[in-house]
């Protein structure tokens, strides 16, 4: 009886704990990839369909930065510096990207579901076919930005400057 009570109490540790590991969000990085950003960072900063899933980029230097096809899911890139940084077709799902600066950030076909842009600095940014869906552009500025084609399905835009130079 012992050894079936001890045997039934493993099996039940052992699936609270499957559980709960597979519910809960996890990212993971390519320290590789990580390692090529910031190397190459003082020269060319490319980083072409790296995986930063998760990645600790707050406040980072990423000004002109080739992060196209990258990977970014989940990743803390607030207060970050991504002026003239080529994100087209970057998976921004989930990023923080609060009090960032994108100005004149080429996005087009990016993917930001549900991304966090509050205070983000998105003038003059290429936002063509982006998908926007659900994400937070609170207080953002989107000035002279190109959102030809983009879905802002249930995206917050309170108190957001967005300037259209023609409507349709």
């Amino acid at each position: 009886m012992k050894r079936f009570l001890t045997l039934a109490l493993i099996l039940t540790l052992f699936l609270v704990s499957s559980l709960s590991l597979s519910t809960s969000a996890s990212y993971a990085y390519s320290q590789t990839d990580l390692d090529r950003l910031w190397v190459r960072s003082k020269f060319r900063k490319n980083c072409i369909e790296c995986d930063l899933t998760g990645a600790n980029l707050r406040n980072a230097d990423l000004d002109s930065a080739n992060l196209d096809r990258a990977d970014l899911t989940g990743a803390d890139l607030r207060n970050a510096a991504l002026r003239n940084a080529d994100l087209r077709l970057a998976n921004l799902d989930d990023a923080d990207l609060e009090g960032a600066n994108l100005e004149a950030a080429n996005l087009e076909a990016a993917h930001l579901w549900h991304a966090r842009l509050r205070c983000a600095d998105l003038k003059g940014a290429n936002l063509v076919d982006a998908d926007l869906e659900g994400a937070d552009l609170e207080g953002a500025d989107l000035e002279g930005a190109n959102l030809t084609g983009t879905n802002i399905t249930g995206t917050n835009i309170t108190g957001a400057n967005i300037t259209c130079d023609r409507t349709f």
